[in-house]
């Protein structure tokens, strides 16, 4: 009876059920061709829940409604966030709760059966929602990876065009590419180790890249390049703003896909920042994917010298141990003995900052500097900027760079 009498109301349910659900997530306003496909979409959900209400149909058996799979593509192709479509499914289940609850009030049944019905209306409708979002989500994946790879195919051949040509009509390019060339840009690039399933890995690149964006207070849509199932490029708009929070950048990174790896360039502005703000990011996947272990994130900034330095690691590695010596060995003795030793130099040669930095007594600094001196043959002091990049070059390359053995 219930089902019955609310579905004699479907097409002021189904209206009310849209509007409240438009109101409550803006993200779904503004197109009024996907409005459209919303609405039919919500009547033909709230119509086939209530033919189950009616008719006991089996949960098994149904599939999500067409007009509901077509609005999950149309959401994908726009760009919209999965995380809006299925709120909406929570809000709207939640909006035709309210009248099917208020047809039963109406009906003034025994305390028991509506106690009973009512646990059923839940039971069936929550089951439903469910097993709807489940097939939508997967339309919406695979939708939104089939238009990455489409849209994209085009894009990417421009922007090698920007990467490599001199002269570049920006009346062009811009409009081509969908975003603004005249303002500062941050180049990232961010792959998966291993691959995933066919479009899947694209899709977690993307999702990771506009999180950032909206992180970062981005003031339009970042440019996200796929170059191949696992690797994307990404420039992050910054508008006229160049200062940028790593901390920011690297805990979305680290708090969102264990599997997700990026590297970053710095600042740039104009065509020329587009293309050198990429050339760091290259430099420093480069350089993050030959280091063991790899690090989740890393800044051009950050290791700027040694990114530069590591086009050839066989070559820097024989270079590192010229310059460590014995010290360039793969143990927990010489590990300490390093970092110690790179505190010292960036402590300005002080043992008592060193030992304050690394919790340490001061004695047991002066007697790590000691022993990695005699260790290398040479003293631990500024003005060696040989041994700093050294250092360096170990602490982000690790076991990349160092012997299993002494010599």
């Amino acid at each position: 009876m219930v089902a019955e009498n609310v579905g004699s109301h479907l097409p002021e349910v189904g209206r009310d059920i849209g509007e409240y659900v438009i109101a409550e997530i803006p993200e779904l306003r503004g197109d009024a061709t996907v409005i459209k496909i919303l609405h039919a979409s919500i009547a033909e959900n709230v119509a086939t829940l209530l033919h189950i209400f009616e008719n006991g149909i089996p949960l098994e058996k149904i599939e999500g409604p067409a007009a509901a799979l077509e609005y999950a593509r149309r959401l994908a192709q726009r760009g919209i966030s999965l995380s809006a479509m299925v709120r909406a499914y929570r809000i709207g289940h939640w909006r035709f709760l309210q009248w099917c609850l208020g047809e039963l009030n109406r009906q003034d049944a025994d305390p028991d059966l509506a106690t009973a019905t009512n646990r059923r209306m839940l039971q069936v409708s929550f089951g439903y929602i469910d097993r709807v979002t489940e097939h939508v989500i997967v339309v919406y994946q695979r939708e939104r990876d089939h238009w990455l790879l489409s849209q994209t195919a085009a894009r990417a051949a421009r922007v090698r065009d920007i990467l490599t040509e001199k002269d570049i009509d920006l009346n062009w390019a811009e409009p081509a590419l969908g975003y603004r060339i005249l303002q500062h840009h941050l180049g990232l690039v961010a792959w998966l180790p291993t691959p995933k399933g066919e479009g899947e890995g694209l899709a977690v690149l993307d999702r990771i890249i506009n999180k950032i964006a909206r992180k970062l207070d981005c003031p339009a849509r970042p440019l996200f390049v796929p170059r191949d199932a696992m690797v994307s490029w990404a420039w992050l708009p910054l508008g006229s703003h160049s200062d940028v929070s790593w901390k920011q950048l690297s805990n979305v990174v680290e708090h969102s896909n264990p599997s997700v790896h990026m590297s970053a360039g710095c600042v740039g502005y104009g065509i020329e920042g587009f293309r050198s703000t990429h050339r760091q990011a290259m430099r420093t996947q480069e350089l993050a994917a030959a280091a063991n272990p790899a690090p989740q994130f890393t800044e051009f900034s950050a290791v700027a010298p040694i990114a530069l330095m590591a086009t050839n690691i066989d070559d820097m590695r024989a270079w590192v141990w010229g310059i460590l010596g014995p010290l360039a060995v793969d143990d927990e003795n010489s590990a300490r003995l390093r970092e110690t030793a790179q505190f010292f130099l960036d402590t300005n040669c002080s043992y008592t900052a060193t030992a304050s930095a690394q919790i340490l007594h001061k004695n047991t600094v002066q007697y790590r500097i000691r022993k990695a001196e005699e260790l290398m043959g040479r003293p631990v002091q500024k003005g060696h900027a040989d041994l700093e990049v050294a250092l360096r070059a170990v602490q982000y390359l690790g076991s990349t760079l160092l012997r299993t053995h002494p010599a």
